[in-house]
């Protein structure tokens, strides 16, 4: 599916690729670590855009985006989110965030709550201890030849440079290496409809993301019966469960227009 727009804006001193879908209230839509927008979302694009405006943004590091040499945060991936929505003149939209891009589209809700209507947050986390056991310890030992080849491949293909894809892979493994837990304020201050996703088989254990829906007042909550992000993307096989992502995206409109 080509885009109706597509472009760069330049903001906080760099340039920040999006694409725009579809037509309808505007849903922003935030790719996870070492991904892209199309990546993410190449499966869900088409099946939303009939219903909403969809505004997809490569993050600082990442697809077409340009590259910083500071260490990555949440909160400059958001204050960089809003920043693009700015330049394109829209003042509020609906947000969905898949793994970090969970976690940013939190810090969207938290720092700049007048922009957000809803909130979609997709196997994201808060606390470390919330990640599946020897998380962090296998971070720890990463290499970028640990990385999955699928997301190399798809990095060079929108940015062959492979000084970038390094940058990039030691810009996430610090982010997240050096992740301290957030207060569990940074939740209970988000008072937008909220609406958790994770799998029963992901990254996270499910038991975290229902404790962050515990802790969002009249939060929604959804497990799925998948791996990481296979519910909404191709699994780590490449293999696409079409019904199980068909039904996410009904749970998805019905929550956005409820």
């Amino acid at each position: 599916m080509l885009p109706l727009k597509k472009g760069f804006e330049n903001v906080n001193g760099i340039q920040l690729y999006y694409e725009i879908y579809g037509a309808g209230y505007p849903l922003v839509l935030i790719h996870g670590g070492g991904s892209s927008i199309l990546f993410d979302y190449e499966e869900m694009i088409p099946r939303l855009a009939g219903r909403f405006q969809l505004i997809g943004i490569d993050l600082q590091n990442h697809g077409r985006s340009d590259h910083r040499d500071i260490p990555e945060t949440f909160e400059q991936d958001a204050r960089d989110v809003v920043a693009v929505l700015e330049n394109l003149g829209i003042t509020t939209a609906s947000f969905m965030g898949f793994s970090n891009g969970g976690n940013t589209v939190m810090q969207i809700a938290g720092l700049f709550p007048e922009k957000v209507n809803k909130l979609i947050v997709g196997s994201a986390f808060y606390k470390r201890s919330g990640m599946i056991d020897g998380f962090f310890d296998g971070l720890n030992l990463a290499t970028i030849e640990h990385m999955p080849q699928a997301l190399k491949d798809n990095f060079l293909l929108l940015n062959p440079d492979e000084a970038k894809l390094q940058n990039m892979f030691q810009k996430d493994s610090q982010r997240m290496i050096g992740f301290r837990d957030w207060d569990e304020d940074i939740l209970r201050a988000i008072r937008s409809p909220t609406l958790f996703i994770c799998s029963d088989r992901d990254i996270m254990k499910p038991e975290h993301s229902a404790e962050m829906w515990r802790l969002v007042a009249d939060a929604r909550l959804m497990i799925l019966p998948a791996g990481h992000g296979g519910y909404m993307m191709a699994d780590e096989n490449g293999n696409v469960d079409k019904q199980l992502i068909d039904f996410t995206t009904l749970r998805i409109v019905d929550f956005l227009n409820g």
